[in-house]
């Protein structure tokens, strides 16, 4: 007999009415598709979820901790939000989050329920989450949550209270307010420019296509580094295997390998290879 146990469930679906396909292709909108799928993917693994069911358009994971499956909502939201229109249609998930029972293993139990009728509850770009799971957010993260509790003739069905969640309901920043940073940090990837900033506290780099820097160098890994903004400032972390260079103007290189390192720039970031080789995938930083 399966072991039961109680997890922080989130359940997310990518909405997809048919015109997509109508306008680009069937081969086009299942690539859209999966590039969309992949932001979902990772910011689930960026929280340490563990991914239970996949389908092609959507998913549930688990998480230990509902802070940790909180967050990997909110940033959900504001990954797939970035991505470019395609013909006028732009892809958005809907996300459901519960704390409950769930069978060891298996996409089996009362907080699986849960957690879909949310999803299929929520708007398109909208995450809900039920009052046990926001009951145990931390109070540093409980700001991702609305103050109140939302009504409606279906959220009511459920017999339990209905919060939304994400960074634009509480401004979720890694900072605390009083010590916001009016910094920017801007990245340039050959014709690409981005920027870390309030609004954008991280940002992913890898060879994996949902990955804000797409890096094509087979040296680099699928999911190699992250940049995060932080109240001491710009912070890369290495997840890779070859290991990320970095090179500050007037410095001398460093290597990190699953390890952080501050961006004090202007610099350049090589990802499985020297900062400073001739190399087209190179990423320039500067902060401004």
């Amino acid at each position: 007999m399966a072991e039961r146990k109680n997890l922080c469930v989130l359940a997310a679906s990518i909405p997809n009415d048919g015109r997509l396909a109508a306008r680009l292709g069937a081969d086009e909108a299942a690539h859209a598709l999966d590039r969309c799928m992949h932001r979902v993917e990772r910011a689930i693994d960026g929280h340490g979820g563990t991914i239970l069911l996949r389908r092609e358009d959507g998913l549930i994971a688990t998480f230990d901790r509902c802070d940790a499956g909180a967050l990997a909502a909110c940033e959900m939201l504001e990954r797939v939000r970035s991505l470019p229109a395609l013909s006028g249609n732009r892809q958005t998930v809907c996300v459901g989050l519960h704390y409950g029972m769930v069978e060891d293993g298996e996409a089996v139990g009362e907080g699986i329920d849960i957690a879909q009728r949310l999803a299929a509850l929520a708007s398109s770009e909208q995450a809900l989450a039920s009052g046990p799971a926001i009951m145990l957010l931390s109070p540093a993260a409980k700001h991702v949550a609305s103050p109140q509790a939302i009504r409606s003739a279906a959220i009511d069905a459920l017999g339990i209270p209905v919060f939304t969640m994400g960074q634009r309901v509480g401004v979720v920043t890694s900072l605390p307010p009083a010590a916001r940073l009016s910094q920017r940090l801007r990245l340039r990837h050959q014709q690409d420019i981005m920027f870390v900033e309030e609004q954008r506290p991280i940002l992913l780099l890898g060879r994996e296509l949902g990955n804000d820097v797409v890096i094509m160098d087979p040296r680099a890994s699928r999911q190699h580094a992250r940049i995060e903004r932080r109240r001491e400032g710009f912070i890369l972390i290495d997840e890779s295997s070859n290991g990320t260079f970095v090179a500050c103007d007037g410095a001398k290189e460093a290597c990190v390998k699953h390890g952080e390192i501050p961006l004090l720039g202007p610099g350049r970031i090589g990802c499985g290879f020297s900062a400073g080789e001739i190399e087209r995938d190179l990423v320039f930083f500067e902060i401004v």
